[in-house]
């Protein structure tokens, strides 16, 4: 494949395709492009020398998942035959079809794939980063602070566990409420929880967006005696003073609240890289601008992105990136030879919702909030908590992960027939 007579020649190297990120979505991707079209000639751009199987984190947090078992070196994920760019993309220029490395390389391509995932802004939120992993404060949302997330349920006896959820979009949006029944749970089983109050603090106004799994989370809820504190925002939190401020807004009204705790669980504001929006390559929101549907960008056809940093409606989860990396590799070798695009990604995902250690709501959607169940309910009912969906998400899915989704292995995600 040679590169358009328009493109400036001057930059290190070109490839068929170049693929910004090798996490989930990026490794996947290149693994189905292969798997479909071996002589492919493929670079992978990412800075980071570990990959890790981030759903694994709230089993850390709950004391199920050892933190070691859930990362690898980025090496030995990396497809055989593609090119790993050890750094960062700074920008991409997509009417020349070049990245430009952090390091100054420049790199030409066909078609970009955008797997970038997203940024944890700690610095939102007054006084955060200066507390995390100590003072009782922790998040499951990062390697390094999931363990102390366990540390502090096995040490809590009494007092106040406060568990925030901040505004939309964020990847994983059940993981403060999985952070939250796994640790009331382990209060439960070790009769501590009468002695604990637990508070759902949401910026959000309910408790789940999909209203066919409230009711058996709503029964936890009661179950566990957690007081719900919707339309709350954490802004700031004072570490030695064990105390979180939030603005809580009742209609046109706001308030501020200081509340005190011994255990915070946090959950940072989340935003799409910056060389997104400084490429031209973002939506009003500052997320990648893809079509919905065949995840090709809105406005350069030889890009396509799928993800975390996508500007797609759907659920940001892992199980996403699982029914997206099929549906890009189809798609873009299909532009490739000028052909209509063939597949569809009709907006699954998925949130295993951990209410109980033995138990899941498995929780399956798509586009606006419909149901898209992997199994028929005699099997496993997703809208009740199951133990068929914990022995998933604690025996089948790591190995899936590892051993099927970033091998090209697309089992149960076969891309929809595009109507065209």
């Amino acid at each position: 494949m040679k590169p358009n007579q328009d493109v400036d020649q001057s930059f290190l190297k070109y490839h068929d395709v170049v693929i910004i990120g090798a996490g989930a979505g990026g490794i996947a991707t290149a693994a189905s492009l292969l798997k479909r079209q071996k002589d492919l000639d493929i670079a992978i751009i990412d800075s980071c020398e570990i990959h890790y199987y981030q759903p694994g984190w709230t089993m850390v947090g709950g004391g199920v998942f050892s933190a070691e078992s859930t990362r690898r070196k980025t090496e030995t994920v990396i497809p055989s035959g593609c090119q790993w760019y050890r750094v960062a993309a700074e920008q991409v220029d997509p009417d020349a079809q070049v990245v430009t490395l952090t390091d100054r390389r420049r790199i030409g391509y066909q078609r970009l794939v955008l797997a970038p995932g997203l940024v944890l802004d700690w610095g939102a939120v007054a006084g955060l980063e200066e507390t995390l992993g100590q003072n009782g404060v922790t998040s499951n949302y990062r390697y390094d602070l999931a363990p102390y997330t366990w540390s502090l349920v096995e040490q809590l006896e009494k007092g106040k566990a406060l568990f925030v959820q901040p505004p939309m979009p964020i990847k994983c949006a059940g993981a403060p409420q999985k952070a939250m029944y796994l640790s009331a749970d382990e209060w439960r089983r070790k009769g501590r929880l009468e002695n604990i109050d637990v508070s759902y603090h949401s910026a959000g106004q309910v408790l789940f967006g999909v209203e066919d799994y409230v009711p058996e989370l709503q029964k936890y809820v009661d179950r566990y005696g957690i007081e719900l504190c919707f339309e709350e925002r954490l802004i700031a939190v004072d570490g030695k003073g064990k105390t979180a401020r939030f603005v809580r807004r009742t209609g046109d009204e706001q308030e501020i609240l200081d509340r005190p705790f011994d255990m915070l669980h946090v959950v940072p504001a989340q935003r799409a890289p910056r060389f997104i929006a400084e490429s031209g390559l973002a939506n009003p929101e500052g997320w990648t601008d893809l079509d919905s549907e065949t995840l090709q960008h809105i406005r350069y056809p030889t890009i396509f992105g799928l993800g975390d940093a996508s500007g797609t409606p759907n659920a940001k989860t892992m199980a996403a990136v699982r029914k997206q990396a099929p549906v890009v590799a189809a798609n873009l070798l299909a532009s490739l030879m000028d052909k209509e695009l063939p597949a569809a990604y009709l907006g699954y995902g998925s949130c295993p919702l951990t209410v109980e250690r033995g138990r899941i709501v498995l929780a399956e959607f798509g586009y606006g909030g419909k149901l898209q169940p992997s199994f028929p309910s005699w099997i496993n009912d997703g809208t009740k908590a199951t133990r068929m969906a914990w022995w998933l998400k604690a025996k089948q899915l790591p190995w899936l992960y590892w051993n099927g989704m970033l091998k090209g292995r697309e089992w149960m995600a076969a891309p929809a027939a595009r109507n065209v």
